[in-house]
C-alpha cells in the first residue's frame, strides 16, 4: 500500500467514526443538570431549577422541553431553565429535557436526572461535646440534618429570645463559653428553606469557688 493509499484509508476510517458519532448523537449530546446541585433529595416546599443545555450554536438557536417518567411535563419553549417548587411527594421522578432545533426541526435529548421529594419537614439535630463548660473553657455545638447535604445554620440561645451572633454559619460546629439554652435550624436554597428548629441542648457553666483564707 503507497502513502496516498494509507493516507485515504486513515481518513475513511475516521469519517465513519465521526459520521457514528454525530449520527448517535453521542458527539454533542444534550446535557440537563439541576440547581441547586448538592443532591437529588429535596423537601416539599424546596425549588429546583432544571437546566437544558443543548451543546450546539446558540441557546436562542433551540426551543426546550422536559418530560418527566417518560411523560411531557412541560410543553417546548425558548427559555433552557425552568424552576419547579416541590409541592408534593409525586414530583419525584426521572426528568429528561429535549431539544428543538428552530431552524431544521432537529431535535436532540439528554440525560436523565432522578429527584426523590420526601414529605415531611427535616428537624435540625444538635448535640454537645459536654454539657459543662469547665472553668476558662468551653463546649463545641454541632448542628446538622440527616440524609441530605448543602445546609448552612442558624443558632438561637435562651429558649430563642434572642438569636445566637454566629447566625447562618457556614460550619455547623461552633465553640460556646457561656451557659444558657442553645438550638439551631439549617437554612439552604433561594428562595431560602428552613428546617423544624433542633430540641434545646443546656449548657451549664462549672461553678467558680473563691479560695478561703
Amino acid at each position: 500500500m503507497n502513502v496516498f493509499n494509507l493516507i485515504m484509508s486513515e481518513v475513511s476510517v475516521f469519517t465513519v467514526v465521526l459520521c457514528t458519532l454525530l449520527c448517535t448523537g453521542h458527539a454533542q449530546d444534550a446535557v440537563l443538570t439541576i440547581e441547586p446541585s448538592w443532591s437529588s433529595l429535596f423537601f416539599i416546599g424546596e425549588y429546583v431549577t432544571f437546566k437544558c443545555d443543548m451543546n450546539e450554536g446558540k441557546d436562542t438557536d433551540w426551543e426546550y422541553k422536559i418530560n418527566k417518567d417518560g411523560q411531557d411535563f412541560f410543553s417546548y419553549r425558548i427559555n433552557k431553565d425552568y424552576k419547579l417548587k416541590m409541592t408534593s411527594t409525586g414530583d419525584s421522578g426521572e426528568y429528561q429535557c429535549f431539544g428543538l432545533r428552530m431552524s431544521s426541526r432537529d431535535t436532540k435529548k439528554s440525560n436523565t436526572v432522578s429527584i426523590s421529594v420526601l414529605a415531611d419537614k427535616p428537624r435540625a439535630t444538635l448535640t454537645a461535646g459536654t454539657t459543662i463548660i469547665p472553668v476558662g473553657g468551653s463546649v463545641t455545638l454541632t448542628c446538622s440534618v440527616q440524609n441530605s447535604d448543602g445546609w448552612k445554620y442558624e443558632w438561637f440561645t435562651n429558649q430563642r429570645t434572642s438569636e445566637f451572633p454566629n447566625r447562618d454559619q457556614q460550619n455547623r460546629d461552633i465553640r460556646v463559653s457561656h451557659g444558657g439554652i442553645y438550638s439551631c435550624r439549617g437554612t439552604r436554597g433561594n428562595p431560602v428553606y428552613y428546617t423544624d428548629i433542633s430540641d434545646d441542648v443546656i449548657i451549664k457553666e462549672t461553678p467558680k469557688f473563691s479560695n478561703l483564707v
